[in-house]
């Protein structure tokens, strides 16, 4: 960024051309680099966001000044986030866009009790506002003083050689562009394809009062690409993604090819789908993508927020059995370029490892500051938010069951009549009790220990909880799902990733398109 350059030029500079479809008007981006980048150490006055005018002692006096009604705890979010996407439809640009956020978020803690605010400029006046306004969660004049602010480093778990925002559009069309010449080139049933490429970097800086500064540069890629397909009067849709904390080099020629042939055989090969049975069969999960499941009707349940207000069953069940010794599930920051990945988390703890379930056993929550407080363990580094409007609330990063003693098709072989889930969509949980209903798009059924038809329009109905105590057999197939997992939870949607090796759970309600 330039010397001088202010708030509303810089983000008129950054959005050049942002909502014209014509290709050489969508290359503006930002070439400045994050002090922090190499994420090493660094003085306090020495941030990325030093540019817009933020240093040590503005930082110190909104500190300060959230604190100055008696708070126990203050914290400043600031983040900066370029997202760039372009989409194909029927081999022309449909959308393209820029899109730049720049704000900070202020957080006090008072107790149990949590004041925010957020602000869309950076200026003192505008940080001094919002952490006056967050203050009002305490009640009473304070004392209390903000330690000096000391840069403490982050690893880096996710380089990136070329920054986004030195990558431009003449470099991107040529991958949507191939995309959707494999999946129309795939099957002559293909008659619309869709492919959507994007792109993201967020910068973040947390500094709080007890002395700690920290920053991450948090890139992300995405490739997406649907077909739709005729044959005769049926039509059938369907899709396939790829997603990682990654640069250009993300989209090589073989992902480009694998995702754009998979959306098309998946979209194919529902002609020769049948509906599927209704009633209590026994289900057999595939690797990697039904992991969704683990994730939405297991993981939201031991997030510590759901067990620190009584709501979720795990509640009082740490240290007790909560299925077979052969499951252990696990919630991971520090797992490379998964989008769940993370080198800090939102309130600047380290991506961490938790075991969550071992070997049967609940051995711990997703916690944050708050709920760690409470609990009296040290936070998991899963205190995360969509962005600096939102104040951290625990959340999973990437949820997985590790690998089990069985052969995948040992599993399959021991169920006499029952459904192999493949892939999912859309699915509701009611957190508080684990139960579920997904949607279930593609899948084959299971005949005498073989796998037969496909089937589709499948909804599995249960119980979480009780779904991981019948799972009774767990494959030596772990894998990652490595598409575009987002999570919703209280009006905030973050990138996650899930996985899971192929396991057998015992009767699970079973359901057509309108059960």
């Amino acid at each position: 960024m330039r010397e001088g350059m202010d708030r509303r030029r810089f983000l008129r500079w950054m959005g050049t051309g942002a909502a014209v479809v014509s290709v050489p008007a969508l290359t503006s981006g930002c070439a400045a680099r994050s002090a922090l980048l190499h994420h090493g150490p660094a003085p306090a006055s020495d941030t990325y966001f030093s540019r817009f005018g933020v240093d040590a002692p503005i930082l110190r006096r909104t500190l300060e000044k959230a604190l100055g009604r008696g708070g126990d705890f203050s914290e400043v979010f600031l983040q900066h986030q370029i997202i760039h996407m372009v989409m194909l439809k029927d081999g022309q640009v449909d959308q393209a866009y820029t899109r730049v956020s720049l704000g900070a978020g202020i957080r006090v803690l008072k107790g149990d009790a949590t004041g925010y605010a957020y602000c869309e400029e950076l200026g003192e006046e505008a940080l001094l506002a919002a952490a006056d306004t967050a203050s009002a969660v305490a009640d009473s004049g304070g004392s209390a003083r903000p330690t000096a602010l000391a840069a403490v480093p982050t690893p880096n778990r996710y380089p990136v050689a070329v920054p986004w925002s030195e990558v431009g559009i003449d470099r991107k069309m040529p991958i949507v562009q191939r995309a959707e010449q494999v999946a129309r080139a795939h099957d002559k049933r293909i008659i619309k394809v869709t492919a959507r490429m994007s792109d993201a970097t967020s910068r973040i800086l947390i500094a709080n009062s007890e002395g700690r500064l920290l920053e991450d540069d948090q890139p992300m890629a995405l490739l997406v690409v649907s077909c739709v397909a005729r044959d005769g009067d049926r039509t059938e849709t369907a899709g396939e993604s790829r997603s990682a904390r990654a640069g250009m080099d993300f989209f090589s020629p073989q992902l480009i090819a694998e995702v754009s042939q998979h959306a098309a055989d998946k979209t194919v090969a529902l002609f020769e789908a049948i509906p599927s049975p209704v009633g209590e069969l026994p289900v057999v999960l595939a690797a990697g993508r039904s992991g969704i499941l683990l994730h939405e009707a297991i993981g939201h349940g031991m997030e510590a927020d759901f067990n620190r207000k009584g709501e979720s069953v795990y509640a009082d069940m740490i240290g007790r059995q909560v299925a077979s010794k052969d499951v252990t599930i696990v919630d991971d920051g520090t797992n490379g370029r998964q989008r769940g990945s993370i080198n800090i988390d939102d309130e600047g703890i380290e991506g961490q490892r938790t075991v969550l379930v071992e070997k049967g056993i609940l051995r711990s929550y997703l916690h944050d500051r708050i709920s760690s407080r409470y609990y009296g363990v040290a936070p998991t580094g899963s205190g995360r938010r969509q962005d600096f409007r939102f104040p951290p609330i625990p959340r999973m990063r990437n949820t997985y069951m590790v690998s089990g003693p069985m052969d995948p098709d040992e599993i399959i072989a021991s169920v006499d009549r029952g459904i192999y889930a493949e892939t999912f969509s859309n699915g509701q949980v009611d957190i508080g009790p684990g139960d579920f209903t997904f949607f279930v798009t593609h899948g084959r059924m299971i005949e005498k220990g073989k796998l037969t038809q496909p089937i589709k329009d499948v909804n599995l109905i249960g119980n979480g909880p009780k779904v991981l105590e019948t799972i009774d057999m767990v494959g030596n197939d772990h894998a990652m799902f490595s598409g575009a997992g987002s999570c919703g939870k209280d009006g905030q949607y973050i990138p996650v990733g899930f996985g899971l090796p192929t396991v057998r759970a015992g009767a699970i309600s079973i359901g057509g398109r309108t059960a």
